[in-house]
């Protein structure tokens, strides 16, 4: 997975544009790697924004936070792209503009922060995005070509929306295995559990990071030895649930 995501990004300073769609179900790691991604970016102009389930009504509010910092490039778009665009953006009043030219203006926006230095564009937890900004994002990354843009999208399995046909590049996220998921356990428990509980708890909680990290803080001392019995299933903590 990180090597996608080096050649991704290595790809986007050489010149060519690419968008890659990360999906997984909650706890999987999406959001780790999307960290890792803004932490390889050196050189590069990173744009963030995350999608926030009690905004997903308010129009273009993650493409608002996404394109703070840049939008001084506005003056660079075609007067009637910069317009609709400040418009939708809360620059300006709203004037009566096509989604089009909203969506020309999003391409052309990220375009134009290019010309200054490759970009890296990270959306995380995508499948709550408001409409108006998932459209118009998903009409840039599937025209980018060759405009030193790399654009990450992270998206709940299952929670998909506009996303789930969206054509792009597909990154799929799985549990870890076996060997990697006791490696997690032993990284994150002051003591080692016993190796049958070691193994219940990586088939029980199917290599999801998240829960092999949370869970275990649940087990008393006994039951990481052994010498207890654990819940059957194993208990949830809150950030699981």
């Amino acid at each position: 997975e990180t090597t996608r995501i080096a050649t991704l990004l290595e790809e986007a300073r050489s010149g060519h544009s690419r968008a890659l769609l990360v999906r997984g179900e909650a706890g999987i790691g999406k959001s780790a790697l999307l960290r890792y991604a803004v932490g390889q970016a050196g050189g590069m102009i990173v744009l963030q924004a995350r999608g926030v389930e009690s905004e997903s009504e308010l129009a273009f509010a993650a493409l608002s936070d996404l394109f703070r910092p840049v939008l001084d490039h506005l003056i660079q778009l075609p007067e009637p792209q910069a317009v609709a665009l400040a418009g939708a953006l809360g620059l300006r009043p709203p004037v009566a503009g096509d989604r089009f030219t909203i969506c020309a203006g999003t391409l052309n926006l990220l375009a134009a922060v290019a010309e200054v230095a490759p970009v890296l564009a990270v959306v995380d937890d995508a499948q709550w995005l408001d409409t108006s900004s998932a459209e118009a994002l998903l009409f840039a990354a599937r025209r980018l070509d060759s405009e030193s843009v790399a654009v990450l999208f992270a998206v709940r399995e299952g929670e998909a929306g506009a996303f789930s046909a969206s054509g792009l590049e597909q990154l799929m996220l799985a549990g870890l295995g076996h060997e990697h998921a006791r490696e997690l356990l032993s990284r994150r428990l002051k003591h080692e559990p016993a190796p049958e509980v070691a193994e219940r708890l990586v088939r029980g909680t199917q290599g999801n990071p998240l829960a092999l990290v949370e869970i275990p803080g649940l087990l008393s001392d006994g039951q990481l030895a052994g010498a207890e019995p654990m819940e059957e299933p194993l208990p949830a903590a809150p950030a699981v649930e």
